[in-house]
């Protein structure tokens, strides 16, 4: 009744042989006067209900409790007496005998192929062998699949059905199917943590007429209608800055996709989601307890703990977290000390010594920053906010209120890496201006990543905007903490791939 089931490396002609095989099995039921692909069925209960419900109900034991139930078939066995029935919640087994089906309706068990989509009706009952059932009475063919699930995934090549297919990942991994259930829930907890707080939910453009509010590589399109060139947002920032301006909140935050046209590696995908929030009235220290109050709650509320694992390391996210500064972190793990450095030239020396060769530098704060990647950033397993980054690699955060040197800027790192980025947010439009025209010098000297003026911005800077805390982190990044995901696009569902 059924054919062999075929794993990923079966050769296109078997498949073919195949498929033609359920197409002709989909219009004998037209032949007969069934729609292969109906329009409804009324269910009545999910895998998981069933088994929560039934689950002290005894082995051997039948009720006459009547249910619906529908789902993809995974298994058949003993010709159609058996089948495994899978939904969005979980597995049941299906009890089909002759004896309680009509015979006609047994006949149909013929056209039934794994993959199918199907639904039962039937009573309530556990195996002698203990598996909970649904002896069924009735069936009714809901969509008719034509072509075969692998059996499993292996090797190079079933990573690229992975991501390439996703829909064939989700039928056959359970685990894929949680890490994306838990991503929809680590989403709606951010937001019903920071609706506590008072938050105000917004969207912002994304299509953009200036690359801005991040150092980043945009992708660039044209407005046909408008006959202009435009990018796609690299960063929610200004926007959202520009509605605390505007007093529709003093707090507000986005969660939407940005765009960066660089490199693919494990923890960087040119599309991907983040959070940006602003608060008025708060600076980077705020900004602290909040980002470490919030991945805690996630936490708590989508696992159970705030005590995760990942690959070999146990990680506690319970705040407080540590804070380091990144020049003390870089004298901790180095011995050295850049706060001695007077000029480039002594910094590019400094980080010699220590094993950091600099070929292409143009000020301090990029050396310190490259020295901080290298010698420092793997070595931070456990929750840490990185604070006071130079000035020079800060462009949109307040001067350090202790350190002309330095800006309010932290950088929250777990794992090795950055989860979070917030400042005490620079609020004077005639510095903000000097440090626009800093990265447009750059940008013209070869910088591709170096932000664009956005003259707009700096006005509505000139309207007044109150001292304001701001933070910005990656929700892929955090799933992927939180799921115990060795890559990115393991989280991300429909990940951009290479044309084969």
């Amino acid at each position: 009744m059924q054919e062999n089931n075929t794993n990923t490396k079966e050769s296109t002609s078997s498949i073919d042989v195949i498929r033609q095989g359920r197409i002709d099995k989909a219009q004998n039921l037209r032949e007969q006067g069934i729609n292969p692909y109906p329009y409804k069925f009324e269910k009545s209960a999910s895998a998981k209900e069933l088994q929560d419900k039934y689950k002290d109900l005894a082995d051997g034991e039948e009720t006459t409790d009547r249910y619906k139930v529908a789902g993809r078939v995974m298994a058949i066995r003993n010709s159609g007496m058996f089948i495994d029935l899978m939904d969005d919640t979980g597995k049941i087994q299906i009890f089909s005998h002759k004896q309680n089906i009509d015979p006609e309706k047994i006949k149909l068990l013929k056209m039934v192929d794994i993959g199918d989509i199907v639904g039962f009706e039937g009573d309530i009952r556990r195996t002698p062998r203990g598996e909970l059932s649904i002896k069924a009475i009735g069936f009714e063919i809901l969509t008719k699949s034509l072509k075969p699930l692998p059996e499993k995934f292996h090797g190079l090549t079933d990573v690229e059905t992975k991501y390439r297919q996703r829909y064939i990942d989700l039928i056959i991994n359970e685990e894929t199917r949680e890490t994306f259930k838990k991503r929809s829930l680590i989403i709606q907890k951010i937001r019903e943590f920071l609706a506590q707080r008072g938050y105000l939910e917004v969207d912002t453009p994304i299509l953009q007429t200036v690359a801005s509010g991040a150092n980043a590589r945009p992708f660039t399109t044209h407005h046909n209608a408008l006959d202009m060139d435009m990018t796609m947002r690299i960063a929610l920032e200004l926007y959202l800055k520009r509605l605390i301006v505007g007093g529709v909140s003093e707090r507000v935050y986005e969660i939407g996709k940005c765009f960066r046209n660089e490199g693919i590696d494990t923890r960087h995908n040119p599309e991907f989601t983040m959070i940006e929030l602003y608060q008025a009235y708060a600076d980077y220290n705020d900004m602290m307890e909040l980002t470490e109050n919030m991945v805690a709650y996630v936490a708590q509320e989508v696992l159970g703990t705030t005590k995760i694992q990942y690959g070999e390391n146990e990680i506690d996210l319970t705040p407080p977290w540590d804070r380091k500064t990144m020049i003390g972190a870089i004298q901790e793990y180095t011995g050295a000390d850049f706060m001695t450095c007077n000029n480039l030239e002594e910094a590019v020396k400094l980080a010699s010594t220590i094993g950091v060769h600099i070929e292409e530098c143009d000020s301090w704060g990029k050396v310190i920053d490259t020295v901080f990647e290298e010698k420092v950033e793997p070595s931070l397993i456990q929750p840490v906010h990185i604070i006071d980054y130079p000035l020079e690699i800060s462009p949109l955060a307040k001067v350090h209120r202790n350190n002309p040197r330095l800006t309010e800027r932290f950088e929250t790192r777990v794992n090795g890496w950055e989860i979070a980025n917030a400042f005490s947010e620079l609020t004077d439009p005639i510095d903000q201006r000097q440090r626009f025209e800093n990265q447009a010098l750059a940008k013209a000297n070869g910088d591709e990543e170096a932000m664009e003026i956005d003259e707009d911005f700096i006005e509505a800077l000139e309207y007044g905007m109150p001292p304001t805390g701001g933070m910005g982190m990656g929700i892929d990044r955090l799933v992927m903490l939180l799921t115990n995901s060795s890559t990115i696009r393991d989280v991300i569902a429909f990940p951009t791939m290479k044309n084969k």
